[in-house]
């Protein structure tokens, strides 16, 4: 079942109208330094927040725009690149010595949308097609802007999702690395908060059936996948985002190779050793390397007890119980 939407946005029409509505939403510690608000049955830190609350309000998509949407530690970083690289493979050649992911991080190129002010959403050029601009977001489905989500919008949603052991292993290591607590937050005080559902646009499970849930009814518009099987079958999943995003492979394209050159340029060993990923700030004090760690399936296995796996496993198979998702 959907969050239900608490606070609709037809009546915040200024600053202040929107501080009150801040002022006036459930407040839980988080497991950051920074407590987290609750808005639509998510829970955010206030910057995201009124970025979110913003684009709802302000948003205006183009004809063909891609959002790259996944919950955090999802494989965000991957999928930007990879849809960067796809997107522009014509003009920007992967094996060029001077392709732009060789000298930007992937979130320079693909910037967050509930991170940008509404002034700032005509300026992003990402492709060679001006009504296709590319996107990433964390904003559950119940909150992306609706002038995205309506079926007469062309946009295209590519939703990413992750075995949720990982995904919590990944968030705490994370918030840690980042030095987004004053000291650092124990395993137990962030299982106990993720497991609450306290966790950027969490709950994870309700983020991941909001996209489940949609790609099954617009399956045209929402591509829902699976960070495993990119990992498993890279070029499958590649052709298909391809496909989904009617922009196929020609045959001329696989038999030069280009599918495999571009799961190498976006591949986490090629990323993590170019000197942007190692070193420059992103924003709001993260830095780029903060994104990258292990990249790999099951990483959970060194961090989490027996009795702690069972948890997330009981709650994710309750949470999709008759949805027709396992994860």
């Amino acid at each position: 079942m959907e969050p239900e939407t608490a606070h609709p946005l037809e009546h915040v029409e200024d600053d202040q109208e929107l501080e009150d509505l801040l002022s006036s939403l459930p407040k839980e510690g988080a497991m950051t330094a920074f407590d987290s608000c609750q808005y639509q049955g998510f829970w955010y830190p206030l910057i995201p927040l009124k970025g979110v609350i913003s684009s709802q309000k302000h948003f205006k998509p183009r004809e063909n725009d891609i959002f790259n949407v996944t919950a955090p530690k999802s494989g965000t970083t991957w999928m930007k690149a990879i849809l960067y690289a796809l997107m522009n493979r014509e003009a920007q050649l992967p094996r060029s010595p001077h392709h732009p992911l060789l000298d930007k991080a992937p979130h320079q190129l693909v910037p967050f949308l509930e991170f940008l002010s509404p002034s700032e959403y005509d300026s992003v050029c990402n492709s060679p097609d001006t009504n296709a601009r590319i996107f990433s977001a964390h904003i559950p489905f119940v909150s992306f802007p609706k002038s995205i989500t309506v079926s007469s919008s062309n946009c295209k949603i590519v939703y990413m999702c992750r075995d949720i052991k990982d995904n919590f292993v990944s968030l705490f290591q994370f918030v840690n690395k980042s030095n987004l607590q004053i000291s650092p937050i124990s395993l137990e005080e962030a299982f106990n908060l993720y497991c609450k559902g306290v966790s950027t646009a969490g709950p994870v499970w309700d983020h991941i059936l909001g996209y489940w849930i949609e790609s099954q009814k617009n399956p045209h518009k929402v591509l829902f996948m699976r960070y495993e099987e990119m990992i498993h079958e890279p070029k499958l999943q590649l052709r298909r985002l391809a496909n989904f995003l009617e922009k196929p492979f020609s045959e001329e394209e696989e038999k030069s190779g280009l599918v495999d050159e571009i799961i190498s340029l976006c591949s986490f060993e090629s990323l993590t050793k170019i000197d942007v990923n190692k070193t420059e700030n992103f924003l709001h004090g993260f830095t780029n390397s903060s994104f990258f760690r292990k990249g790999v399936v099951g990483d959970w296995k060194n961090y989490l007890t027996p009795d702690m796996a069972s948890r997330l496993d009981q709650i994710t198979e309750e949470k999709f119980r008759g949805s027709g998702l396992s994860l």
